[in-house]
């Protein structure tokens, strides 16, 4: 019998997931350790297929649903955010999207029930900002297809089970050299795949890398079809960008109660610090960022709510490209802000991975990079107001 997909239940589990992660989650972030619980306890709670059909055993939630959600999970730690952010917003979204019904057949029942875990492969060592610099090619052999070349800060890129892959035809030069998109099975000695321990912060995350050498995938795994890669890509990262705009929110908001609760506890000077008027100004600027945050994301994830549901209409997709991009621009950078004021409410305490502000500080300052760092978006949104042809990359 398929779970209640009305709003108020899919929000109730994802709350009980969020409570029963958080002392795990606690543990793994000072053990420094990859949180292998996220997946199972996911799973026990249901939401590991927020936005898949009910029909295809996902719980159907719309983006503005989904964002409520990802702000609640934001608030246990950039990293389990990010977790849902590779293996649903563009891991089962591409598919859910761009795949026809049999690749969303195969895909997204056995991913929203948890036995099949998703990423999203674009990025390389040398392509990040630019998907134009990819190296990875693919050729075709009778029925599939080869893959080859190297991918780099994938989230959940060593524990997925199929990614979904860009690469460029291997025997093309010039204008007939179009990237396309493919959904890889990683089993097989011809995908490696490891781990990236050495980061900042995000260490219950699974950040990896991964070559491909002469990988096999079935010619039915092309997503689309050939040449329709950097559409994918770029679709696919209009929900990416929504669903780090709205971890961001959950940071904030995680941040102000944290804050909060300290700044009425330590007592300083004769009486509780939050009595001290500058530390009453940390805590005025992270409930403005908190505030500012939810406003932009809940019109960013109604203008992508508003897209998915006429998604041939461009009008509707260059609104939300432009309202999402806007979100997470602000909203990670507001959270980025917001930790940092945290922290410094805390103090010495603070600058600890034992208080949860010391995390948050560490993990957010990612989400100014990955899904389009600050630089290009600004860019992005600049040259929607301006015109395209006024873009400065061509």
């Amino acid at each position: 019998m398929p779970a209640d997909s009305s709003a108020a239940t899919v929000l109730a589990d994802v709350e009980a997931f969020c409570r029963e992660i958080r002392p795990v989650e606690e543990l793994c972030y000072v053990e420094r350790r990859h949180n292998d619980e996220l997946v199972p306890l996911a799973k026990k709670h249901g939401v590991l297929g927020l936005i898949v059909p009910a029909e295809l055993g996902g719980r159907g939630v719309d983006a503005t649903v989904y964002a409520k959600c990802l702000a609640r999970i934001g608030r246990e730690g950039t990293g389990v955010r990010t977790f849902f952010s590779g293996h649903t917003s563009i891991g089962q979204y591409p598919i859910l999207r761009y795949g026809n019904d049999e690749q969303r057949r195969r895909y997204l029942p056995k991913s929203a029930a948890g036995d099949c875990i998703l990423a999203f492969g674009l990025t390389e060592p040398d392509a990040g900002s630019n998907p134009l610099e990819m190296t990875s090619t693919y050729r075709r052999e009778g029925d599939r297809y080869l893959l080859s070349g190297v991918k780099y800060l994938i989230s959940n890129g060593s524990i997925a089970d199929a990614v979904v892959v860009f690469a460029y035809p291997a025997d093309k030069t010039g204008s007939e050299r179009r990237m396309s998109a493919f959904i890889v099975d990683t089993p097989g000695d011809t995908f490696v795949a490891e781990e990236i321990t050495a980061k900042p912060g995000m260490y219950t995350a699974d950040t990896g890398m991964f070559e491909m050498s002469a990988h096999p995938v079935p010619t039915a795994n092309l997503l689309g079809n050939e040449g329709d890669g950097f559409r994918i890509a770029m679709g696919t990262l209009i929900s990416g960008r929504l669903s780090v705009a709205a971890g961001c929110v959950g940071v904030i908001e995680d941040c102000l109660a944290e804050a909060i609760e300290y700044a009425k506890t330590r007592v300083q000077h004769g009486k509780e610090i939050g009595r001290h008027q500058l530390v009453q100004e940390h805590i005025a600027e992270i409930e403005l960022a908190r505030a500012a945050s939810d406003a932009i994301v809940t019109r960013a994830a109604e203008a992508k709510r508003d897209f998915d549901a006429d998604p041939g209409n461009p009008e509707l997709l260059a609104k939300s490209d432009l309202a999402v991009a806007e979100a997470k621009l602000f909203a990670a950078n507001a959270a980025w802000r917001a930790a940092d004021h945290a922290v410094q409410v805390f103090g010495g305490r603070g600058w600890s991975e034992l208080y949860r502000v010391g995390r948050h500080l560490q993990d957010v300052r990612v989400c100014r990079i990955y899904e389009g760092t600050d630089e290009i978006i600004k860019l992005k949104i600049a040259a929607s107001v301006l015109g395209k042809d006024w873009a400065a990359f061509h």
